[in-house]
């Protein structure tokens, strides 16, 4: 049988068992080398609340903190934008778009 990837999908290398992570959308437990991780920096604050800290704010410039989350997920369908539509699906940059059934 061929295969689809010389790495099976995974970054293991010479390593013969690799740790488990949570995906962050179903639960599901996944090898770490073979999630998808994205590493995503938000404002604990969103732009409206800033503002209304920056007028209140004692300090002239004082930066608000930021949270640093590291999240893994076991499939490229929640990482998408296509994953929140109902009619298509986007697979690595691919979109399918699904026909809608004629009624007779």
């Amino acid at each position: 049988m061929t295969k689809k990837r010389r790495n099976n999908g995974r970054n293991k290398k010479g390593r013969g068992h690799v740790k488990r992570v949570f995906c962050q959308m179903s639960g599901k437990l996944v090898a770490k080398d073979k999630a998808v991780k994205r590493f995503i920096v938000r404002n604990i604050v969103e732009a409206s609340g800033q503002r209304d800290i920056r007028e209140n704010s004692f300090y002239d410039n004082y930066t608000l903190p930021k949270t640093y989350v590291k999240m893994y997920y076991s499939c490229l369908l929640y990482t998408s934008d296509a994953a929140d539509e109902e009619d298509s699906v986007d697979l690595g940059g691919r979109r399918i778009i699904k026909k809608k059934k004629k009624k007779k």
